[in-house]
């Protein structure tokens, strides 16, 4: 599975998709609240939630930055390290992590699988910024049902580019988006214009070891950033097990809880590679 690449921006303009917002019906929660969920329904987000501890966090930060080097040592940049549960156990462990897992379960039903995990390095001073975009619209699945968690391995604020959302706009449905302009410098390449009208910006800061989860739908983006401090976190893709996926993509999907009736998703194994 490690020898199997996926593209980080793939070509889905022939994709058949179903690309609208799905509340969350769930009336006895066990990790998260009631309130919480509703918050996700309405606004289309959740933060802070406090997944490690501060010993936790200084060996993640450690395993983290081994493997940076690892791949810059390679030609690569801090961007690339994407599908990394497929290539390395470390990433895979964390995607499975039951914390985690427990909470996505209240979001997703009993039945869901971990399908993608990308690490968002921005170095200090690096210049790249990520334009409103919504990450629904860069997959090759339907219907629009994947959530990411967004895990802080540094503190992330607003002085170091931390993450910012559009509160709402994920009751829009998928919004037109034009190819980034270079003078953009977006690591990514959709930008929705005027983005602002569709929700209310909030700044997602976060201290390393806590978690946002958010709606496959909902705007979101970042600065670029200009401080002296790095900026990293590990972005986790988690579905339902009903969702489908075009290009192969359901060779990416770990079953975490649950039955996967059609055995449609992968299940990849842990990778020995650490």
């Amino acid at each position: 599975m490690a020898d199997q690449r996926f593209d980080i921006l793939p070509d889905v303009a022939a994709e058949d998709r179903d690309l609208r917002f799905t509340p969350v019906d769930n009336s006895v929660p066990t990790a998260l609240t009631s309130k919480q969920i509703g918050h996700f329904n309405e606004q289309g987000y959740i933060a802070p939630l406090r997944i490690f501890d501060e010993k936790e966090v200084t060996g993640l930060r450690e395993y983290f930055d081994d493997l940076l080097q690892r791949t810059l040592a390679m030609g690569r940049d801090s961007y690339s390290i994407s599908s990394a549960h497929l290539e390395y156990g470390g990433v895979y462990d964390i995607l499975c992590n039951r914390r985690i897992v427990a909470l996505v379960s209240d979001l997703l039903g009993e039945s869901i699988v971990g399908w993608g995990s990308h690490f968002f390095c921005k170095m200090p001073g690096d210049g790249k910024a990520v334009a409103w975009h919504q990450d629904a619209s860069y997959w090759p699945l339907t219907p629009s049902r994947t959530i990411t968690v967004w895990l802080a391995i540094d503190d992330a604020d607003t002085t170091n580019a931390c993450m910012r959302f559009l509160a709402g706009s994920h009751h829009h449905g998928h919004l037109t988006w034009r190819p980034s302009a270079p003078e953009e410098h977006n690591i990514l390449n959709q930008t929705v214009e005027n983005a602002e009208r569709y929700g209310t910006p909030f700044d997602n800061c976060l201290k390393a070891g806590e978690i946002s989860i958010h709606s496959d739908l909902l705007l979101h983006g970042s600065r670029a950033n200009e401080s002296d401090r790095r900026r990293c976190g590990l972005t986790l893709r988690y579905a339902p097990v009903e969702v489908r996926a075009g290009q192969g993509w359901n060779a990416k999907g770990v079953l975490l809880k649950g039955v996967d009736p059609d055995q449609y998703w992968g299940n990849p194994k842990r990778p020995l590679k650490n």
